[in-house]
């Protein structure tokens, strides 16, 4: 969190219409760059069977493991249908067992 608002401070991100991230051109990464990119740092540092969207999957599964409802995780993810965002959400055996625990 502090190394992104360190960024942000330095990029101005105040401007909605800049880029987080800039390419060389000096213009924005297309998706699927961004996506190349993210496969090219997780298998540089090691991650195996990381892809491009599990950090919005640890996002959304940690949002919902703290008990937000699945309709706000789908318009912070920018879901249309909650059909899409239940597909993010792991479910572990620790959940399992504290679910349990409940009755």
């Amino acid at each position: 969190r502090k190394a992104l608002g360190d960024y942000g401070a330095i990029k101005y991100l105040g401007d909605p219409s800049r880029p987080l991230f800039e390419s060389q051109k000096g213009g924005h990464f297309s998706a699927n760059t961004m996506c190349q990119l993210f496969l090219d740092i997780y298998k540089a540092v090691g991650l195996k069977d990381a892809s491009s969207h599990s950090g919005r999957r640890t996002y959304i599964t940690r949002l919902a493991n703290k008990g937000v409802g699945v309709r706000l995780l789908a318009e912070l993810a920018g879901h249309s249908h909650i059909s899409t965002t239940q597909r993010y959400i792991d479910v572990n055996a620790e959940q399992l067992s504290k679910a349990v625990e409940l009755l």
